[in-house]
C-alpha cells in the first residue's frame, strides 16, 4: 500500500514541487538529482535499484509511487544530456539543467536548510542521478 512506503520529496513545497511532480505524474519525468551530501547529512542510505516510494506534493499528499531503477553517483560535471532531458524540466542542454539545479542549490531554501549561506557547486561537487520509473497514481 503507498501508505507503508518511504515518501520522496522533490524540491520544497511550492510551485517547484507542484511542477515536478507534475511531470513525474503525466510520465515525463523520470530523472532527478540531489547531492551526495545530503544524504550524509540527512544520515540516509543511497537509494537502491527496485525501490519504490511515494511521491508526495506541496500538500503533503502521496500522489504516485515510483521504483527507482538506476542509481549512480557521479561528478555534476559529467551528467549528460540524456539525464538532463530525462528530469522532465524541458532542458535542451546541459548548461540550462545545470542553471536551473545551482538556482535551487545556491536559493535561500537550500542554503538555509543547509544552513551555509556561501554555499556552492563546482564540477567536481558528487550527485547522486536516480532513473524511476511511474508504477502507480493515486
Amino acid at each position: 500500500m503507498i501508505e507503508d512506503l518511504p515518501t520522496v520529496e522533490f524540491a520544497f513545497p511550492g510551485p517547484l514541487r507542484d511542477a515536478l511532480v507534475a511531470v513525474v505524474l503525466d510520465g515525463t519525468k523520470t530523472a532527478t538529482t540531489g547531492l551526495l551530501q545530503d544524504y550524509e547529512i540527512e544520515g540516509e542510505p543511497l537509494p537502491v535499484v527496485g525501490a519504490r516510494a511515494a511521491v508526495v506534493d506541496s500538500a503533503g499528499r502521496r500522489v504516485a509511487v515510483i521504483e527507482l531503477t538506476e542509481v549512480r553517483v557521479s561528478r555534476l560535471g559529467d551528467v549528460d544530456l540524456d539525464h538532463a532531458r530525462d528530469e522532465g524540466e524541458g532542458h535542451d542542454s546541459v548548461a540550462a539543467w545545470r542553471a536551473d539545479h545551482e538556482k535551487f542549490w545556491h536559493g535561500a531554501d537550500y542554503r538555509g536548510w543547509l544552513g551555509d549561506p556561501g554555499f556552492t557547486v563546482d564540477d567536481d561537487t558528487q550527485v547522486v542521478l536516480e532513473r524511476f520509473r511511474l508504477v502507480a497514481t493515486h
